[in-house]
């Protein structure tokens, strides 16, 4: 994902459309069949956005991905999600646009896309909320939903996102076994902005990794971009130099495993398992978008979609820990930790699938910040509003506890 402070003309230069873009393949479904055929357009010179035209008769959806459809992270597993609808949901046109920078200079793209008629419009990043939900009230019978957030108006702006904070657990319980076993048991963050999101999951990495090593510590590091390879590549190696083990990244490309293998560490990738190549990779939590964005697409194609707030859990079947799944083969670096840790992680995630563990539970109490205090006494849990925001919250959805603090073993300082 590409940092807010590119500019509209940095897109205009770098813009890439892409329509129709199923793939084809050994086998496809009979709308694939049908005309998912990828089509491709591109900026004028003129310094417009050239925005495609709809197919009559067609239930037409765009996509706008903050990063390129085929980063190996965030923008590629979407872009996924994408032909899933193509190929899953009958008489469907589809398109992207890539490298959208977050905020106003994306409202453009949104409103373009509207004025040609397009019915379903996905926004995939935090900054497009605002931008969203603007043009949202001016084209009423267009749908719109946006990831990550925390809007919706209740009528055609719908918000959308799922507990990823599940496998981050799951992952930091691998990440505390594997720096325990290597007798340094120091983690390492790389976030990318300081949102409540970024700090939800920092903490469900530490909440996980204490169940295994309760001696570890992990240093955070923001690096105020989604998208931004040589950045996260700095980053990485910052926090490996500076004694990390294991290092997690909230970014898009796989740049802190190859840290780590230049290192002879081990790195945690996010959001696509093909992030998670090389042999030093522990593993990677990461999404699986196609059947939630279908479901909803026929809600809307139906005229029976709730523009609200829903939020995935793993029993969705929509995420996934690189690795653990069925038909995946765990990374060279889990083989000789402890069986117990590794059983542990296996039993966790069986539970989640099943819908017996869930985030709530991943954020039960007691919970201590890393100051000391208490955030959570024994036998309570988080709300919904307390993991989504920063105090007091939105009005109508106020949060009593909040996501602004640290757990318990993290260096890292809170957004002022």
């Amino acid at each position: 994902m590409t940092t807010r402070h590119h500019r509209l003309a940095a897109l205009i230069a770098t813009l890439a459309l892409a329509l129709g873009a199923c793939s084809g393949g050994a086998t496809q479904s009979p709308a694939a069949e049908a005309g998912c055929q990828a089509g491709a357009a591109a900026a004028g010179g003129s310094g417009e956005l050239q925005i495609p035209d709809i197919e009559e008769g067609k239930f037409n959806v765009a996509m706008v991905l903050i990063g390129p459809h085929d980063d190996g992270g965030w923008s590629q597993a979407h872009y996924e999600g994408l032909q899933y609808i193509c190929e899953n949901v009958p008489d469907t046109h589809i398109a992207y646009i890539e490298n959208v920078p977050e905020g106003a200079d994306s409202e453009q793209v949104f409103r373009s896309l509207s004025r040609k008629g397009f019915d379903y419009i996905i926004g995939t990043s935090f900054g497009y909320m605002d931008p969203m939900a603007t043009v949202a009230e001016e084209f009423p019978d267009t749908t719109y939903l946006h990831l990550t957030g925390y809007k919706s108006n209740g009528k055609n702006f719908g918000n959308f996102f799922g507990a990823v904070e599940d496998m981050k657990y799951l992952a930091g319980m691998l990440a505390g076994s594997r720096a325990k076993a290597d007798g340094n048991p120091k983690l390492g963050y790389m976030a990318t902005f300081p949102i409540p999101e970024e700090i939800r999951l920092g903490n469900a990495i530490m909440l996980g990794a204490k169940r295994t090593c309760p001696e570890c510590t992990m240093d955070v590091r923001f690096i105020n971009t989604w998208h931004d390879p040589i950045v996260e590549k700095d980053a990485a190696a910052s926090l490996f130099d500076a004694g990390a083990q294991v290092v997690f990244t909230g970014a898009d490309t796989p740049a802190v495993a190859d840290v780590a293998q230049e290192k002879g560490k081990w790195g945690v990738t996010y959001d696509h398992p093909s992030s998670c190549k090389v042999e030093q990779c522990l593993t990677a939590p990461y999404w699986i978008w196609g059947p939630e964005y279908a479901r909803i697409a026929e809600q809307v194609k139906a005229g029976t979609y709730k523009a609200g707030y829903e939020y995935f859990d793993a029993d969705s079947q929509a995420m996934g820990l690189f690795g653990f799944m069925e038909g995946e083969t765990p990374q060279p670096g889990i083989k000789d930790l402890p069986a117990a840790d590794v059983q542990l992680v296996k039993d966790t995630l069986a539970k989640m699938l099943k819908g017996e563990f869930n985030r709530f539970d991943v954020f039960a109490g007691p919970i201590t910040d890393n100051t000391g205090q208490e955030v959570l006494p024994a036998g309570a849990k988080l709300q919904q509003s307390d993991l989504d925001q920063f105090p007091p919250g939105a009005p109508g959805s106020e949060c009593s506890v909040c996501m602004k603090w640290w757990a318990d073993g993290i260096n890292g300082e809170l957004p002022q």
